[in-house]
């Protein structure tokens, strides 16, 4: 989520951010012939999957590792894929002190404090709940950038959207029931964990556009950078593991390569082929394959209100970014740094 972004994501293409060209494998999605490699539909498609089963990942890696370590593994294993990407297009690092400060405090909100917060509340909340609580970062997202960033005007639809999303957020919840049966500590730690992805946009396009290195080099270098940070952290909170059961390994290694790793690369062609509106449209697919894998391969519980909630979320998130007919539409932004998940769980 990268995603994201997720798990964790969901953030090559962040609503608005000043954004780099980018620079990934898959960017140029058309073969010798002109002809696409691959069909977008198909690659769209495999992003919604990958990032909707993060989730998944996360919980099934808890399940034989403490958080922190499911986290390091992730951000281990996605860096891995982009370094490789990296030395295909021989792409340079970073060269200046000052984009190397922005990404350490970059790789901090985008990936290695939501991407742990995740793995602990999935401690104690089902992931189908996770899931659903990272769709809500487009409504964060706008409510933050309409204090923080003076372009973003406040209208009619953003405020009815924001509106709409919190009244899915209190169904969701079950409010009307006092939140009974609700883990408080983990649903909060997953709310703060979509709450941390705008943030660091709103970081992100304060401080690092204009840096002069492309998308492909800026992310690489936070993932490792949000490595570093968690191999520091976790040795503090854990020990070692005394064995690397099968399936929570499988599931963290696939959770960093496939939603922290391939999932940027992916998103980076959409983004490239069709546009970020579209590539973005993503975010609305990872919450309803999160509760069917949740559900279907999981076993968990689901209560009308927790799909009906969801729904309402995701119409206040679109609302939010609709505009009136006949309203003329912003010229396509550059593309941006930063991992996503709707991670990017």
């Amino acid at each position: 989520m990268s995603a994201p972004p997720a798990p964790g994501t969901p953030a090559t293409a962040t609503p608005g951010i000043k954004q780099t060209a980018p620079a990934s494998p898959l960017a140029d999605p058309a073969g010798p012939t002109g002809r696409p490699a691959l069909d977008w539909r198909l690659r769209f498609a495999a992003l919604s999957l990958i990032w909707g089963f993060s989730f998944l990942l996360i919980k099934v890696g808890t399940h034989g590792y403490a958080p922190f370590q499911v986290t390091l593994g992730r951000l281990l294993s996605g860096t891995a894929v982009l370094a490789v990407a990296m030395a295909v297009k021989r792409e340079r690092l970073p060269r200046t002190a000052r984009t190397w400060g922005h990404l350490t405090v970059a790789a901090f909100l985008l990936n290695a404090l939501p991407f742990s917060l995740f793995a602990y509340a999935e401690l104690t909340i089902p992931s189908t709940l996770a899931g659903i609580c990272n769709a809500t970062s487009p409504l964060w997202g706008m409510a933050l950038s309409l204090v923080a960033l003076s372009e973003d005007r406040p209208t009619r639809r953003r405020v009815a959207g924001l509106g709409l999303g919190f009244l899915g957020v209190l169904t969701v919840l079950g409010a009307w029931q006092g939140f009974s049966g609700l883990d408080v500590s983990g649903t909060a730690m997953a709310l703060l964990a979509s709450l941390s992805y705008p943030v660091g946009w709103i970081y992100v396009r304060r401080t690092l556009a204009g840096s002069g290195s492309s998308a492909l080099s800026l992310t690489g270098s936070q993932l490792f950078l949000g490595t570093v940070q968690l191999a520091l952290v976790t040795p503090l909170f854990t020990s070692a593991p005394d064995a690397f059961p099968l399936w929570p390994t499988l599931s963290v290694v696939a959770l960093g390569a496939l939603g922290t790793g391939l999932a940027v690369l992916l998103q980076y062609g959409l983004v490239t082929e069709v546009g970020p509106t579209t590539a973005q449209m993503v975010t609305y697919f990872i919450p309803v394959i999160a509760t069917a894998a949740g559900v279907a391969v999981l076993g968990e519980q689901l209560s009308w209100n927790t799909p009906v909630g969801a729904l309402v979320v995701l119409a206040g998130a679109a609302l939010t970014r609709s505009r009136p007919r006949g309203s003329r539409a912003p010229a396509p932004p550059d593309r941006a740094p930063g991992p996503r998940r709707p991670e990017r769980s």
